[in-house]
């Protein structure tokens, strides 16, 4: 059996087959058979062991124009970007904002550009650390 390196790599990433056969458009008979022919054991849906929550990120999203990315992994019922890590769910905005400032937000964290969804890390912000910016110097117009 000839091994798709992308498969490979994917499922040694720890993706599930399902999340395997999304992203590479194969289908999860293949993903599986690629599974078993490599040993690496099965994965369950969203759930990782050797992933930090940063990998877990840039393995779900894509960059697209004007320096967005989008989202291509989990999201939640209410629509938020999301991944399960050491049995917890945390936002791709939040992870997002880490990876850009290198500390946890103070509050919740949202997209500030005008793309609905966006998880650039240079494009998501601090709603508390706004608010109380725009209380002291007024709205900031670009």
């Amino acid at each position: 059996m000839k091994i798709r390196t992308d498969i490979a790599a994917l499922l040694r990433e720890g993706l599930s087959d399902r999340a395997v056969a999304r992203q590479t458009r194969a289908a999860s008979t293949t993903v599986a058979r690629h599974r078993a022919a490599l040993g690496i054991p099965k994965t369950l849906p969203g759930h990782f062991t050797d992933s930090t929550p940063q990998s877990l990120f840039h393995a779900r999203t894509e960059a697209i124009d004007g320096g967005h990315m989008r989202w291509t992994g989990w999201t939640t019922n209410h629509g938020t970007p999301a991944v399960r890590w050491n049995k917890r769910h945390l936002t791709a905005y939040r992870i997002a904002f880490v990876i850009r400032w290198g500390r946890a937000p103070e509050g919740p964290v949202r997209p500030g550009c005008d793309m609905p969804g966006c998880v650039a890390p240079d494009h998501v912000e601090d709603q508390q650390q706004r608010n109380q910016y725009t209380a002291i110097f007024g709205e900031v117009t670009p």
